[in-house]
């Protein structure tokens, strides 16, 4: 059996396609598909920490809620143990090295995040309007992405991931 998205040949059994990330039941792909595409398997730690340094710079597209979260829950583990670390050297050299590595890609996916919602990635300048503006975007961050297309791209979760 070949998956219909992809083409690629299915493994007796599998739940996903191997290449494309597909879900199919059987011999038969799952209800619930839209015209879009079927929904892709939801993005994992590992996969979302992968995402978010492979598109360094692209503040262009969309990114799902669990890429956005697993993204965060990375960065608030790597803060904790860089700051135990950088305690017990007794300097901040490393959490601050860390810091700036993560600030254009956490830009980024920020951005990407707010594009799933239908929204300009500059809505991130609500950094600055302290307490409102952290609510709003919270509030954005917790929100589903529109389905479909959108202005700025495909539905991640129906499109496959490269």
């Amino acid at each position: 059996m070949n998956c219909s998205v992809c083409s690629a040949e299915l493994e007796e059994g599998a739940q996903f396609c191997g290449v494309c990330g597909t879900r199919v039941e059987g011999n038969d792909f799952l209800p619930g598909a839209n015209e879009q595409g079927y929904e892709q398997p939801m993005v994992g730690f590992i996969q979302a920490i992968s995402l978010g340094f492979s598109n360094y710079i692209n503040f262009q597209g969309r990114a799902t809620r669990a890429e956005y979260w697993w993204w965060t829950l990375f960065i608030v583990i790597a803060d904790v143990v860089l700051g135990i670390v950088d305690s017990i050297l007794g300097t901040g050299f490393l959490g601050s090295l860390f810091g700036l590595a993560i600030i254009i890609p956490g830009l980024a996916l920020g951005a990407r995040r707010l594009h799933d919602i239908g929204k300009s990635g500059w809505w991130q300048l609500l950094w600055f309007a302290i307490i409102v503006g952290w609510i709003i975007l919270l509030v954005w961050a917790i929100r589903q992405g529109n389905r479909g297309q959108n202005q700025h791209g495909p539905d991640p979760r129906t499109t496959p991931r490269q």
